[in-house]
């Protein structure tokens, strides 16, 4: 029955590497954030097939002044979520300054500041490992070419059992380079079972690859290998890193990542056995399931990560993120609903990529339509507010005071290397300097634009084609600015932020 089942992806937007682990009976999962703030989101499930967003470990990226402006390619890279000694432990690794670590008693918080376990470049994809047989401690990672003129290794070693620092210098403990046809290889996972250590950790590519199993006796090596999950005759491709967790009863699953181009990286579930050879079996017999039987857990209300806001107060809910660390200002709360912005002033304000102060959510992985109220209150000519799809290109849709002091309705874009926006449809005057903007996200994240200024709802411009950002999807993004220069530049609300079926 249909009930009985669950379909893929479990979470159909951008969860970029995620990590899993279970405590009692509740699931846990955490996901890159690259350069967005708040960073390391949290994720909360009672059957692994439905989650909801919990909060965030992160609140502002370290250090600071290196994510006053956006950097999508930095960041939290691929970080490892444990429970251990009673405290929540994640682990993961900027590609610029080395691995780090947070921890916290609950998965709500208070979670540490970052702590800097290992200092370097071109250090990524740790994961932790508490040996609970020995009570050692070790860590393993993978390396950035980009950083470090490394890759397709995973390096070993033995960590505090505090997790606050390494205790050697590391040694490689499995080299790709020495398995015919392995290249890529990182996003290792370690853990401990039947008498093993086993590393869970794909190669070839994010698009292309494919997830491997490594075992040994010895945390050290050396490892024998397998791939246990790849695409076959699927539509599946990939697929990519991901974390096991068993369940209360004994069941075991693997949740991993999809590459869907602007859609991001999704989440897949899949069943996961111990073979008669002792090797793991995910999937169906190595491939990925598009359906399956649920986990054998109580069955749970339909839920999924928040996307509509009313903005209560002036506040916005868990689901957004700016595009660099904040300042104080823009957004202001106040005793109404509706999430109102400063005009802030920027020499940028041609190119919304290279803005700190747009508010994002991930673009929706199913065809939507997106729908928010705009009003944009006084400001001197050039100040504007919008909403608009974000990636390597973008497109925006809303309200701009012109010379005159009147306010229009524009609708622009910028392909990936333009420097500079441009019209994607003639400005309309929007005489009570009020609309409702829409944009409707098809198949292949083709994006149509459409406003309401209170004679009906219209097109706006051609077709926009959604593009990923570098290791980001496409993202969604409220913002308002002004350019450089004297005077007061205004503010906007936004009201009743809608996503729904298309």
């Amino acid at each position: 029955m249909a009930d009985e089942t669950y379909e893929n992806p479990v979470l159909n937007a951008d969860w970029s590497d995620p990590d899993v682990v279970r405590v009692g009976d509740d699931f846990y999962l955490t996901a890159s954030s690259f350069g967005r703030s708040p960073g390391l989101p949290l994720l909360h499930s009672r059957d692994l097939v439905h989650w909801t967003l919990v909060g965030h470990a992160l609140e502002r990226l370290e250090p600071e002044a290196e994510f006053a402006s956006p950097r999508h390619d930095r960041g939290v890279w691929a970080p490892s979520l444990r429970h251990h000694d009673d405290r929540f432990w994640i682990f993961w690794g900027d590609p610029d300054q080395g691995i780090f670590q947070v921890n916290a008693p609950e998965i709500r918080g208070p979670w540490t500041r970052p702590h800097l376990v290992k200092a370097g470049r071109g250090l990524i994809d740790p994961c932790p490992l508490w040996d609970e047989e020995t009570g050692e401690a070790h860590l393993v990672h993978a390396w950035a070419k980009s950083r470090s003129g490394i890759k397709n290794r995973l390096t070993g070693h033995r960590m505090h059992p505090d997790g606050t620092s390494l205790l050697d210098e590391g040694e490689v403990i499995v080299d790709g380079d020495r398995i015919p046809g392995w290249f890529t290889l990182e996003g290792p996972k370690a853990y401990r079972h039947d008498g093993w250590f086993w590393i869970l950790a794909p190669a070839g590519g994010v698009a292309t690859g494919w997830q491997g199993a490594f075992r040994s006796r010895d945390f050290f090596g050396p490892y024998e290998e397998r791939i246990v999950l790849e695409q076959k005759d699927t539509d599946v491709n990939g697929p990519h890193q991901g974390g096991w967790v068993r369940t209360p009863s004994g069941e075991d699953w693997f949740l991993h990542f999809q590459q869907r181009g602007a859609y991001g990286r999704v989440v897949h579930l899949q069943p996961m056995r111990w073979g008669a050879d002792g090797w793991p079996v995910l999937g169906d017999d190595g491939a990925p399931v598009a359906a399956h039987r649920r986990p054998a857990l109580p069955p749970q209300p339909a839920a999924a990560p928040a996307t509509d806001d009313d903005f209560p107060g002036g506040r916005f809910g868990r689901q957004w993120q700016w595009t660099a660390n904040p300042d104080d200002g823009w957004a202001t709360q106040h005793s109404g609903d509706g999430l109102r912005l400063s005009c802030v002033r920027t020499a940028y304000a041609h190119d919304l990529r290279e803005l700190p102060h747009v508010l994002t959510q991930r673009l929706p992985g199913t065809p939507s339509a997106v729908e928010v109220e705009l009003e944009l209150h006084g400001g001197e000519p050039g100040a504007r507010a919008g909403l608009a799809v974000l990636g390597d290109a973008f497109a925006w849709i809303g309200l701009e005071r012109g010379a005159d002091g009147t306010v229009h309705l524009v609708h622009r874009f910028a392909e990936p290397a333009a420097g500079r926006e441009r019209d994607a449809a003639p400005p309309r005057p929007a005489p009570h300097g009020r609309a409702l903007l829409r944009i409707e996200i098809g198949a292949g994240a083709r994006c149509r634009f459409a406003h309401d200024l209170g004679d009906g709802r219209r097109r706006s411009g051609p077709v926009f084609a959604a593009t990923p950002w570098r290791w980001v999807g496409a993202l969604l993004g409220l913002f308002a600015l002004a350019p450089d220069g004297p005077g007061r530049p205004g503010a906007a609300t936004f009201t009743r932020f809608r996503i729904s079926p298309l």
